[in-house]
Order: structure tokens, then C-alpha cells, then sequence
């Protein structure tokens, strides 16, 4: 056998082997199936934007997630399958959207704004501005256009394949908000009344008060007993105004106070969110699946702060952001909506 003859035989069963262990060839666990095209997207975006239009797709770059797919059933959660989802991310689609707040007079940051998606089924889905602009992982939440599956390599279980393009929420826990075929991205700021005082100082809020909706749940004048407290590390740094410190927060999951009285469900995760506002009005929104929903454990902490500490005696800490703007001083409310 000459040696042409033998290489080619040696090649035919190395891949041989390979088909038959399901072994990669790279080491890349996520790219090891059949990569399919979901339908084509066709979405827009209207509401307090200067620009509103159709998304021109061919100008955006494609982004890659990887997502454990999770649904509530009857109450409980199930597992649909395992995914690598190619498209197009919320921070590309919105980055050339020029915002045009309602409230910008009254209350210039951005904290307070954001985005319903709506399909063509009339789902919503809420997210807000923060969590696709503020967090370190950038990119995270898409417009998927391409699935692949993720095969386990012992059992080769072959989830069902979606058809429809979708909203993908990667670092969500249960995916309900992963709405197929959407078709409007509106952008909005929260419409509410605060007592804006700029610059306040001293400011302490001896207690805060968590509503649903108008309605008055409980006041917190200090934390549960007991509680489980956390040190998260960090470096402290302003999208204005640079790093304030590297000092560590130490505090409470923010979702182990709140999760008593806003249950699990399929309309929370989708539409639900909260309005956190300090003593002098400044305030944000944060969804209800950021803070109670999350699969990469970047808690939000509350974090307890000395009598005589300015900005106590709790304040946010989001552990997901980059910036340190949504860390609100002197909580005094908490409010929690659904879309409607």
C-alpha cells in the first residue's frame, strides 16, 4: 500500500471515529450542530424617539447567545431545549434611535426609560433601558434569526427547533420573555409625579415603602432578621462623573425582599417591572426579570448604610452594570407595575 493510499485511509477513519463519538473538532461545545434560519425579521420602532422607522437589519452586525430555554407550565417550569441563538441585539437595533424624552426637562437620566416589545400576537415583553445599555455583557439580549442546537453528547437529544425569529433574552432564568415574532419596539419614560431635589445633600430616608400598583404592601425601617448577608466587591465608576471608590457593598439580595409578594408568573416576567425612587426623586425602572429572574446570579443587593451616612439608610447596588448610575441613595419608595 503506497503512502497516498494509506493517508487517505488513515483520514476516512479519523472521521469515522469522529462521527461516531460525536467529538468536536474544535473546542467549541456550540457549534457542533447544524446551524437553521428562523424567519426573517421585520420590526419597528416608534414612542419618545426623534427617529422612529423601520430596522434596516442589513446594516446591523450578527451577535451569538447561548440560552438554557425554560418555560412555566401549570405553575411550574420546563425545560423546552438548549440553543445558541445568532441575530441581532437591542443595543444595535436602538443605538442610532435618538431619544426624545416626555420628561426630559423634569428628569434628564436615562434610568427611567424603557422598551416594550410587542409581537405580532399582541404579547408584550418589557426591558428596560438599563439592562440593555448599563450591564458589562453587553449584547445579550437579540432578535434571533438563526438557532442552532446545543446536543448533549451522550443522550444526542434533539430539542425542537423554533421556525419564527424571537426575542432572546440570554441571561434570563425562566424565558417567557423570548416572544416569537415581534414587530414594534417602543421606547418610553416612566410617567409618574417626584419630588426632584438636585443635588440634596444631607439626604437620609429612614425607611421605604414597597407598593403594588397604588397600593401600600409594607414600610421598612431596617432588614428582616434573619437575612443572609452579601459582600460583593467592586469598583465604583460613574458614566459621568468617573470613579467614586473601590470599596465593597455589603447588603441583602434586593429580589429576597421582594419575591413574598410578587410571585412567579408568566405575566410578571414579561410585563412586570419596579420603580425605585430615592429622597430626592431620583428614580429608575428596573424589570421584574432583571431583578427576580436571572440566571447569572448578578444580584441586586440593598445595601444598609450607618444613621449618620449620607445617601442612607439603604441604597441599590446592581451588581450587572458597568456604571454606577442606577445605584439609587436613600430608597424611599418601590413600586411595582405591569404593562398594560
Amino acid at each position: 500500500m503506497n503512502y497516498n493510499m494509506r493517508h487517505s485511509l488513515l483520514l476516512i477513519l479519523f472521521f469515522l471515529l469522529v462521527s461516531l463519538t460525536g467529538s468536536s473538532q474544535t473546542n467549541d461545545f456550540y457549534d457542533d450542530a447544524e446551524t437553521h434560519d428562523l424567519s426573517s425579521p421585520v420590526l419597528y420602532i416608534d414612542g419618545e424617539v426623534a427617529n422612529p422607522g423601520k430596522v434596516d437589519f442589513s446594516k446591523l452586525p450578527l451577535r451569538s447567545v447561548i440560552v438554557k430555554e425554560d418555560l412555566l407550565k401549570e405553575g411550574k417550569d420546563q425545560f423546552i431545549g438548549a440553543y445558541r441563538y445568532e441575530g441581532y441585539s437591542l443595543y444595535d437595533i436602538l443605538n442610532n434611535s435618538i431619544l426624545q424624552k416626555k420628561n426630559e426637562t423634569e428628569f434628564p437620566p436615562i434610568i427611567d426609560l424603557y422598551v416594550e416589545i410587542e409581537n405580532t400576537a399582541g404579547e408584550k415583553a418589557i426591558f428596560s433601558w438599563g439592562e440593555i445599555y448599563y450591564p458589562i455583557h453587553r449584547h445579550e439580549i437579540i432578535i434571533a434569526s438563526k438557532v442552532t442546537r446545543i446536543v448533549p453528547s451522550k443522550t444526542k437529544d434533539l430539542w425542537d427547533l423554533p421556525s419564527d425569529n424571537k426575542v432572546v433574552a440570554a441571561s434570563d432564568l425562566l424565558t417567557e420573555r423570548n416572544i416569537s415574532n415581534p414587530v414594534r419596539i417602543t421606547v418610553r419614560s416612566y410617567e409618574g409625579k417626584f419630588n426632584i431635589i438636585k443635588g440634596m445633600s444631607p439626604m437620609f430616608s429612614e425607611s421605604f415603602t414597597i407598593f403594588n400598583g397604588n397600593s401600600r404592601i409594607e414600610t421598612m425601617s431596617k432588614l428582616p432578621d434573619p437575612m443572609n448577608t452579601y459582600r460583593f466587591p467592586a469598583v465604583f465608576y460613574g458614566r459621568g462623573r468617573g470613579i467614586h471608590g473601590t470599596a465593597p457593598f455589603d447588603g441583602v439580595m434586593l429580589k429576597q425582599l421582594l419575591e413574598k409578594h410578587f410571585a412567579v408568573s408568566r405575566e410578571n416576567i414579561q410585563k412586570g417591572f419596579f420603580v425605585i425612587n430615592g429622597k430626592d426623586g431620583y428614580h429608575g425602572v428596573f424589570t421584574y426579570s432583571e431583578i427576580l429572574n436571572r440566571n447569572d446570579q448578578a444580584e441586586f443587593l440593598l445595601v444598609p448604610l450607618p444613621a449618620n451616612q449620607d445617601g442612607g439608610a439603604f441604597r441599590i447596588f446592581a451588581a450587572a452594570d458597568f456604571f454606577s448610575d442606577r445605584a439609587i441613595n436613600s430608597v424611599e419608595s418601590i413600586k411595582f407595575e405591569l404593562l398594560k
